[in-house]
């Protein structure tokens, strides 16, 4: 097992609950996050920046 730590920018969703859906979903793509949190938000451009760390296997 691998730990990374990635960042991703993820477009702001219309409830609290759709970006939570949403995040955890660009982060599955990456490994199976450990944690995760939002680090900034962009209004301007309807973004936010996410900071996590995901594990994969290491195959």
């Amino acid at each position: 097992m691998t730990t990374h730590f990635i960042t991703a920018e993820i477009d702001i969703q219309e409830t609290p609950t759709e970006l939570q859906k949403e995040i955890e979903a660009e982060l599955k793509k990456q490994g199976e996050p450990l944690r995760w949190a939002i680090t900034s938000v962009d209004e301007a451009q309807q973004k936010v920046a996410v900071e996590a760390v995901v594990t994969t296997s290491a195959e």
